[in-house]
């Protein structure tokens, strides 16, 4: 009723508890929760750095905002803070239910939304830009408008490039696997879905996560990725399941099994950016030309390669991903030191 409203609005938490202020969105589906005020400051000269600091002394606060009860397993975060670049606006730490990534591009869509909604950064004309340090790189983000409603936003990724084609590794359980391994701001490994006669649909989504992590576990063991440019990079991110698309409009279809069993609910930025670098180098697609990929939702990604270029001794391409994020609520976190659930929990 309007008069408890009121009586919340004035209420005050005693002030030994945590509070962090965060404001809350989707992506084509994929939850993210941008993280605003309360996370501790962490220097550093790279975001890279920033990353490995915050993992080391932070961690147990990363667990308090994605884990249960004030999140869930499939849970994803945004924490903001300061560039290190000139041309970029702000820094970026992406977190999930396992730890911090090094890029993400529906975060990317997210937090662009979130700013330009929240009239952190200002409308103007059709469309506006955002810079972005990330762990991966910079990125720029560009937001386009509707009226005063952002539509869309769309940006360019950092250098995406194939480490390896028509590898085979094999894994428990399941025998001898076909992947292509790719980095798009993180390495996946993408398999054919039809391999292991899954259809891309919600009702798949438990054997797409044992499969998927099965895949992930065995490249990371027998045959890891190395980033030419920094070792921080040079981890398996995923798996990446790449089927016919059902609606005749689009391209094809991607789910994404990452962190700790996560399923991307999005057709994940990043892995859209890897799969544009395999389909460049195999030719079956051309610079400029763009495809729309479908999520697990049928929800869409549109992705385009737009130009060559080189990440050590690898050949690549520049992508340019873009995508739609809805704001779902601004919240006040709250983390009570006597409560013993404080830190989190998963009961998957």
């Amino acid at each position: 009723m309007k008069q408890w409203a009121g009586r919340i609005a004035a209420w005050v938490p005693p002030k030994e508890w945590r509070r962090v202020l965060v404001v809350d969105a989707h992506t084509e589906g994929e939850p993210l929760r941008v993280v605003m005020e309360g996370f501790p400051a962490v220097d550093g000269a790279s975001i890279l750095e920033r990353r490995r600091r915050t993992r080391m002394e932070h961690d147990d606060l990363r667990r308090a905002l994605m884990w249960e009860p004030r999140g869930h397993a499939d849970m994803y975060g945004c924490i903001v803070g300061p560039p290190v670049s000139e041309e970029a606006d702000i820094g970026v730490l992406f977190t999930h239910n396992d730890g911090f990534s090094t890029m993400c591009g529906h975060g990317i869509i997210g937090v662009t939304t979130v700013f330009f909604a929240c009239g952190l950064r200002t409308m103007q004309g059709s469309s506006a830009t955002l810079g972005i340090d990330t762990p991966a790189g910079f990125v720029r983000a560009t937001a386009h408008f509707e009226g005063a409603r952002v539509e869309r936003v769309s940006f360019v990724n950092v250098p995406s490039f194939v480490e390896r084609l028509d590898a085979v590794v094999e894994v428990d359980g399941i025998g001898p696997v076909q992947y292509d391994l790719a980095f798009g701001g993180a390495f996946y490994a993408y398999v054919d879905a039809a391999d292991f006669g899954l259809r891309l649909v919600p009702e798949e989504t438990d054997r797409l996560i044992a499969l998927g992590r099965a895949i992930k576990t065995a490249v990371q063991n027998h045959a890891p990725p190395r980033h030419p440019l920094d070792e921080d990079l040079s981890f398996m991110y995923g798996t990446i399941f790449v089927g016919s698309a059902l609606a005749p409009d689009a391209h094809s279809r991607n789910v994404c099994v990452f962190a700790d069993g996560e399923v991307d609910r999005s057709p994940t930025g990043t892995g859209v950016s890897g799969r544009l670098a395999i389909d460049v180098a195999r030719g079956h697609l051309g610079l400029g030309e763009e495809i729309v990929v479908e999520s697990i939702l049928g929800t869409r990604f549109s992705g385009r390669a737009l130009e060559r270029s080189t990440v050590g001794p690898h050949g690549g391409i520049v992508p340019d991903v873009s995508g739609r994020a809805w704001i779902t609520g601004r919240n006040e976190i709250f983390i009570d030191p006597s409560d013993p659930l404080a830190g989190g929990f998963l009961l998957r």
